[in-house]
């Protein structure tokens, strides 16, 4: 019988230990390129024309909004992170269709609950939904995700609708990748970082990172001695070598040839390519008649399960579908060697795509200046059945530091990201 690696690679499936890190990297950089210079790329590279200059003053609030589920928060952040005045309220949309009014009215009572209680006159508002961004920090719905029923809202100017209706002296308007990558700076103390990263890598991913190429600036109309956060939508990197089982796994998502790089690495979607790899070992005869038949009839499999599953931890009040299906000792061993990798190919990849923004950002040739790298999301920090963080940071080590003499450092988590950046974005 095949073993459990042959079987993966005889799949497609490039494991960990063979993924070609300088050509990956390669690959990733001349995509960025290619989407700051307006050519055809898997790489979004939006221009969000938010800089990162200046240091923000012990002390300093704001009022913030953060909007981006099926909830929406207000609260007042101060520097060093502290946020008070917090209240949670469902996102206008969520219960049933709503109009203009009713859904600028829902954050502009909230900012006049707020009014008052910070020393920034200008808001900070985290908008986690499809926008195109502008140089005065609005932003431009694009399109509603999470079932958000308010579709007078698309193709409106969600800041300047919301200070019509507040009277307030201006808004600051980022997404959370950008928001992340902006409360970086409120780790920074006495340190000093030559350069800013944003990565978020929890249901979904994406990483934002600070251009300074002068050219670059000017075609955007901006200041080429200054600098700008570029939001490069990173998830929808698409030449990473994939197998069978990702394409098969690609297929039966709603969004089939979108975020193909997402669907290698994030939450929302490793179960589902593990569940492929069961049920094409299966059919190898690779896991006992029992565990086929019943994986037969499993139709889905959450990343939680897969997780905890190849980990060997028990979820307090949890039933683990696999603990059943795998019941047999040898199954669940089979089962481990075949599901271990996924996890570990996802870190790898990770770090390929993090040193790429740390190299394209130009910086971190000192070691006392390195590139900060503010990471957000459940997938990075709570992963199980690998040291996640651990291995990301070892990748790093050998392509940066090893290699090229560029240093990094991956700040101390910041609780509420999202919130705090949003309110650096106003002060600044």
């Amino acid at each position: 019988m095949k073993t459990p690696e042959q079987f993966l690679e005889e799949n497609g499936f490039v494991a960990a230990a063979d993924l070609d890190r300088a050509a990956l990297l390669s690959a990733f950089i001349s995509e960025m390129d290619r989407g700051l210079r307006g050519e055809p790329s898997s790489l979004m590279m939006i221009p969000t024309f938010v800089g990162v200059n200046g240091k923000i003053p012990e002390g300093s609030s704001a009022a913030v909004l953060d909007a981006g589920g099926t909830n929406f928060r207000g609260a007042i952040v101060s520097i060093p992170p502290n946020i008070t005045d917090k209240q949670n309220q469902p996102m206008p949309g969520t219960k049933g269709e709503v109009d203009e009014e009713a859904f600028y009215n829902a954050f502009a009572s909230e900012v006049k609950r707020l009014e008052g209680k910070a020393s920034c006159k200008k808001l900070g508002w985290c908008f986690s939904y499809p926008a195109e961004a502008t140089k005065d920090l609005d932003a431009k719905l694009v399109r509603w995700t999470k079932n958000i029923k308010a579709p007078a809202i698309v193709g409106q100017f969600v800041g300047k609708e919301l200070m019509k209706r507040t009277g307030g002296e201006g808004v600051a308007v980022v997404n959370d990748t950008v928001a992340t990558l902006l409360a970086a700076k409120a780790t920074e103390g006495d340190k000093t970082y030559s350069s800013y990263i944003g990565f978020i890598l929890g249901t979904g991913t994406n990483t934002a990172y600070v251009e300074k190429n002068k050219n670059i600036l000017k075609m955007a109309g901006l200041d080429p001695e200054g600098s700008m956060i570029i939001n490069a939508e990173s998830g929808a990197f698409d030449k990473a070598p994939r197998s069978k089982f990702d394409e098969a796994a690609d297929a039966k998502t709603g969004n089939p040839g979108i975020g193909l790089l997402e669907k290698m690495i994030a939450g929302a979607y490793l179960g589902g390519v593990g569940l492929e790899i069961y049920k094409a070992a299966a059919k190898e005869g690779l896991f006992s008649k029992e565990a086929a038949s019943a994986l037969g009839g499993l139709g889905s499999l959450e990343t939680m399960d897969f997780d905890n599953f190849c980990a060997g931890f028990k979820k307090e009040g949890r039933d683990n579908v696999l603990d059943t299906v795998f019941a047999n000792p040898d199954d669940a061993k089979m089962a481990k060697r075949l599901g271990l990798p996924v996890f570990e190919r996802a870190a790898v990849l990770t770090a390929v795509q993090l040193a790429a923004f740390v190299i394209k950002s130009g910086e971190g040739a000192d070691p006392a200046a390195p590139v900060a790298i503010n990471a957000d999301g459940s997938t990075y920090y709570k992963t199980r059945a690998i040291p996640f963080d651990a291995t990301v940071r070892r990748e790093l080590d050998e392509m940066l530091v090893q290699r090229r003499n560029v240093h990094y450092a991956i700040t101390p988590q910041v609780d509420d990201a999202p919130m705090v950046g949003a309110a650096i974005a106003a002060m600044l």
